[in-house]
């Protein structure tokens, strides 16, 4: 396919387009932020004439949405990796994990942005929602195996306990764990911060910790 701007005949040929454009929109947003990933500005990045786009999506929104799903995807790989089935016991696995929580925080910032900055609503995109709850999942199975761990009396759900652990590593991820110039400062490293957040909730719930 060839396109014609400013009488200067250019053309494409990527193997897939809707992942140069995916590729493009992540490299915008690492470059500008959500605001600066535009569905333009993509096509340009990606080679393609402005129409090409509308042949993978629909819109700008869409074309973020698959972003965000693929960055949940790795999200989700980087979580299962840490978590490593809870060996050699569920208290260093669910440490191990809220480090790679971090450090995927840290190391793929656009990909964060783009997973919990876009704004778009994951109840209109399918392929958005099953990611973000595959990410989720992981959290979810490390609570099951805490909550499994502690006391049989008192136990609490194992749903609010894998909520209760992503607000707290979203949080010090979000607040001092950035790779940006937003980034809060700490007296101490956010991993020591998160640790340390882990093994005040863990004992007050009665579970194992290290």
């Amino acid at each position: 396919m060839s396109w014609s701007r400013n009488g200067e005949s250019r053309g494409y040929h990527h193997g897939n387009l809707r992942e140069a454009l995916m590729q493009a929109a992540l490299d915008l947003i690492a470059e500008k932020g959500m605001a600066g990933a535009t569905f333009a500005e993509a096509a340009r990045r990606a080679g393609v004439s402005p129409a090409a786009p509308y042949r993978h999506f629909r819109d700008r929104d869409e074309l973020i949405a698959a972003v965000a799903a693929a960055s949940f995807d790795r999200f989700a790989r980087a979580l299962q990796d840490g978590w490593a089935d809870g060996k050699p016991n569920v208290a260093e696995a669910f440490e191990r994990m809220g480090r790679a929580y971090l450090d995927f925080a840290r190391s793929h910032p656009a990909d964060y942005i783009a997973m919990f900055e876009s704004g778009i609503a994951t109840e209109t995109h399918g392929e958005l929602q099953l990611a973000g709850q595959r990410a989720f999942a992981v959290l979810r199975e490390a609570a099951e195996a805490l909550v499994a761990a502690m006391p049989a009396s008192g136990r609490p759900p194992a749903l609010m306990v894998a909520l209760h652990i992503w607000s707290l590593a979203h949080g010090v991820a979000s607040l001092f764990g950035r790779a940006d110039g937003a980034r809060r400062k700490l007296p101490m490293s956010p991993e020591e911060l998160l640790e340390a957040g882990f093994l005040v909730y863990l004992r007050g719930l009665g579970a194992p910790a290290t």
